[in-house]
């Protein structure tokens, strides 16, 4: 099979930037619509993108609707209604074990993926910010070793869920008047620590047998989580060095859990404004940074890391940087990707917080399509990734001049491919279909 570097688009409502609204052609009109999302979707579906994800949270600050436009949909419905419009392209969710329920997340995926004839993904978080449990009055927010335990058994149970149905069951047979083989029904009777679940779904096993499974976790416990279930690795890195490191580490530990390390796809992150001209690229961005609110970055960057607003209100912005702060932030590898900045640079809190405006202790482009193409060729080239999950700061403005002039650029490079395969999303990423446990099992016997 071909190599090729694998692209995710990270849509964040009018780009990956607090200011993009101000800058963006409908940005006075509120809330971006589906019309929105559905032109975005079309644009990277002509640049032969793999997939586009939107992230999501079961908990808002209430400080950042000051700022920052909100257009905090519920991911899953937001994709399911791009299927009518789109053919090809993956269509990833954040979903948290935190705050959700393994069997009616299992069924909705599964929706998803049978809707969208095998292109549905979910990226596993556990919801490191602390906001999202006022959402929730049955429960505290746990500790970072808490939820991770509840996400390894949450995602265990999902698994079995999807695996209730054989892929072989449905007989449909207008002649014996048989619609399924009831003995090919598999319902999970897991009894666990977190949960207690013993129902099949009401639909059979999904086209892709379990829709691409995402993690974008980078602490100890998420890499571990990553290497026993994901797919696609969603992570921040800065260089090339760093990035192959990381992939390593990942792959040593799923192979540490009996998988194979080639069915695994790393996609950092990049972030990028685009221009003509270094000088157009440039001016892009000199925009989006006067039209920002240095108050919402200080506030934003505690926010993010999950340090409670009550212990930055004495910190001096331009004083010693506050590192006990995030080094026992709630978001480990938030905290420590900004303490990461803060040393190597030694940067004040206020020069930390205006560097994190762009992709938190990751990779971000300024410059020309020429400069971008090269510096993904050498990523790929060098495997400090498999691809990566674009995050333009500007929607559509630099989604659309990617797939114009990046996109052409890498093909003929060879880099990226040219067409979709016609498959599901596994297909395009060139991942295996999940055999079902049961099956599994009765081959074994």
């Amino acid at each position: 099979m071909t190599r090729y570097a694998h692209l995710n688009l990270f849509v964040a409502g009018y780009g990956y930037h607090e200011a993009s609204w101000k800058l963006a052609a409908n940005g006075s009109q509120g809330a971006p619509g589906l019309s929105h999302f559905i032109e975005i979707a079309r644009t990277a579906e002509r640049g032969v993108l793999d997939s586009m994800f939107f992230a999501d949270s079961p908990g808002v600050a209430t400080f950042r609707t000051r700022f920052m436009a909100q257009a905090g949909y519920d991911p899953i419905d937001l994709l399911a209604a791009l299927v009518p419009v789109t053919e090809h392209i993956g269509l990833l969710a954040t979903a948290s074990t935190t705050y959700s329920a393994p069997w009616d997340l299992a069924r909705r995926f599964a929706t998803l993926d049978h809707l969208s004839n095998g292109r549905a993904g979910w990226n596993i978080v556990t919801t490191g910010n602390p906001t999202a449990a006022a959402n929730f009055a049955d429960r505290a927010h746990p500790e970072h070793r808490d939820r991770y335990a509840r996400a390894r058994e949450f995602v265990e149970v999902v698994l079995e869920v999807w695996d209730g149905w054989e892929d072989d069951a449905v007989v449909a047979s207008p002649t014996t008047g048989q619609w399924a083989d009831h003995h090919k029904l598999h319902p999970p009777q897991h009894q666990g620590e977190h949960f207690s679940v013993a129902g099949i779904l009401a639909i059979p096993r999904s086209p892709q047998g379990y829709p691409v499974l995402a993690q974008a976790g980078s602490s100890h416990e998420g890499v571990d989580l990553a290497g026993r279930f994901a797919d696609v690795v969603f992570t921040p890195q800065s260089t090339i060095a760093a990035g192959a490191a990381f992939r390593q580490r990942v792959r040593s530990v799923a192979e540490s859990y009996g998988r194979s390390a080639d069915d695994i796809r790393l996609l950092p992150g990049l972030s990028f404004v685009l221009g003509s001209t270094e000088a157009e690229a440039t001016a892009g961005w000199d925009a989006l940074q006067a039209a920002s609110s240095e108050e919402f970055q200080l506030f934003n960057l505690t926010h993010l890391a999950g340090v409670p607003q009550s212990l930055v209100a004495d910190v001096d912005p331009d004083g010693p940087f506050p590192y006990s702060l995030f080094d026992s932030a709630t978001s480990q590898t938030f905290g420590a990707a900004v303490t990461k900045v803060a040393r190597d640079g030694g940067l004040t809190f206020r020069q930390v917080a205006r560097q994190f405006s762009t992709l938190p202790g990751g990779l971000h482009f300024t410059g020309t399509p020429e400069g971008l193409a090269d510096l993904i060729g050498a990523w790929w080239h060098q495997r400090g990734a498999d691809g990566f999950t674009l995050q333009p700061l500007r929607l559509p403005l630099d989604l659309t001049l990617f797939v114009d002039h990046v996109v052409p650029l890498l093909q003929a490079r060879g880099i990226t491919k040219r067409r979709y395969g016609g498959g599901t999303l596994r297909d395009e990423l060139g991942l295996p279909r999940p055999t079902n446990a049961h099956t599994r099992v009765g081959a074994a016997r």
